[in-house]
Formats: structure tokens, C-alpha cells, sequence
């Protein structure tokens, strides 16, 4: 089983400290985009966590089921209203599988990367490909691996910086892998946090579509469907079971 990160004390501070990915301008275009591709049929997130996109994607008649690997971010979700509509299952995204056939999949705010190996990253594939019926659609949201920004000789790069939260960045270029450093002032008190991760480049993640079964269908910059460019700090990918 792979390690927990968000236990119990993460999964009480997550939505407060990712309190900008709630805000309606960056919420909204994410919903509707997710809920245009799912229309009448069922839609599988994978780590829903405290149900920042599942609650509001059930709320406009998708049924949602969602998998996790920790407990306690799926205990917070079922706190929140709406929640009795959504379907959950605790286990690794990777390899868990759930009951019935899904119009979509999804996998947002860059938690591809918590899978830290190529061949996680590529079970992941396949094991949504097992889940869509035919026609069907994957869409991840990840960021574009920020190498060009690395200045020559350094593996630091900061990605916030404001009076009360920091957070930095670590490459570890040779195995592909990052480590996330997040640190919050929370009531007076320093708070700290890290996470490895492995970054994915979107070409990559088409070949492993491919691997999987799935072509790719769309590309965009946000979930506005700004064009995807040279200059893309992000990507929302859709890549499509044939029907």
C-alpha cells in the first residue's frame, strides 16, 4: 500500500489551505468542463478527496464515484452536504477497482504526479481505460514540468510566495521526481509539509494513452480551453476510449 500523506491533520487543513483551487473562478470553468463531457452518464474521480470537484459536478446530476487512498480526506467530504449522493471507495487510484462501466474519468490539480513511478503512472491508464465504456473520455489537469524556469545548476524553484504560506519545489532531474515543500503560518505556529511527486511531460502521458488503449481528443491550456502553447505552464488533456 503506498504511504499516506493527507492523514488526519493534512485532510483538516486541506480545504483551508487550498482555499484559492475553491474559489468559483477557478472552480466554475473546471465543473462545467467536466460536466459537458460526462452529460447523462457516470463519472469516476480519481482521488476525490474532500470533494472539492465532486460535490458541485453531483450537484449538476452527474453521478459521481470517487476513489482515495486516505481515509480521512473521504471522512471530511462526508461531512459536507450532498455528499449521501456520491459513491466512494478507499484504495489506490492506480489498481483500485469499483463496480460499473464510466462516461468519464478524471484527475485534477496535478494528483497524477502523487503516482511516483512510470509504471504507476501507466496501471493508472489502463486501469481507467478497464473502467470507461466505449467513447468514454480521461481528462487530466497537471502542470507542465517547469525545467525551462530552473535557472542552470539549481533544483529550487518557488511556486508561492506570500506572508503566510510559502512553498518551493525540489528536482531530482536523473529520476524525473520532485519534492513539494509547502510551509503555512497557522495561528502564530509554523506549519510544514512535503511530498515527492514525479512530474510527466504531456507527450508522455499521450504514449501512455496509447499504451492504455485511449487517443488523445483535446488539449487546452485551462479549463476555458485557452489554447494549449510553447508557453503552457498547464494542460488539461482529454483523450478518448474509441468507440
Amino acid at each position: 500500500m503506498p504511504k499516506i500523506y493527507f492523514d488526519e491533520h493534512r485532510a483538516e487543513r486541506y480545504d483551508a489551505d487550498s482555499a484559492d483551487m475553491f474559489e468559483p473562478s477557478v472552480l466554475e470553468p473546471a465543473v462545467s468542463f467536466l460536466a459537458d463531457l460526462a452529460g447523462t452518464g457516470a463519472a469516476l474521480e480519481l482521488g476525490i478527496g474532500t470533494g472539492r470537484i465532486a460535490l458541485p459536478l453531483s450537484r449538476r446530476g452527474v453521478r459521481v464515484h470517487g476513489i482515495d487512498l486516505s481515509p480521512s480526506m473521504v471522512a471530511r467530504l462526508r461531512e459536507k452536504p450532498g455528499a449521501e449522493n456520491i459513491r466512494t471507495t478507499i484504495g489506490d487510484f492506480a489498481t483500485t477497482k469499483v463496480d460499473g462501466t464510466f462516461g468519464l474519468a478524471y484527475l485534477v490539480y496535478n494528483t497524477i504526479m502523487n503516482l511516483t513511478t512510470q509504471d504507476e503512472q501507466v496501471q493508472c491508464f489502463c486501469n481507467v481505460a478497464a473502467h470507461l465504456e466505449r467513447g468514454g473520455c480521461f481528462v487530466i489537469e497537471v502542470g507542465v514540468p517547469g525545467l525551462q524556469r530552473l535557472p542552470p545548476g539549481e533544483t529550487v524553484r518557488a511556486f508561492t510566495v506570500s506572508p503566510t504560506r510559502l512553498g518551493f519545489d525540489e528536482y531530482d532531474i536523473a529520476a524525473q521526481g520532485l519534492v513539494s515543500h509547502h510551509y503555512w503560518l497557522v495561528d502564530g505556529r509554523l506549519e510544514s509539509f512535503s511530498m515527492p511527486f514525479r512530474y510527466v511531460w504531456p507527450a508522455e502521458l499521450d504514449l501512455m494513452a496509447r499504451l492504455a488503449g485511449l487517443t488523445l481528443r483535446e488539449r487546452w491550456n485551462d479549463w476555458n480551453r485557452a489554447p494549449f502553447t510553447s508557453h503552457s505552464t498547464n494542460h488539461i488533456s482529454v483523450w478518448e476510449k474509441p468507440a
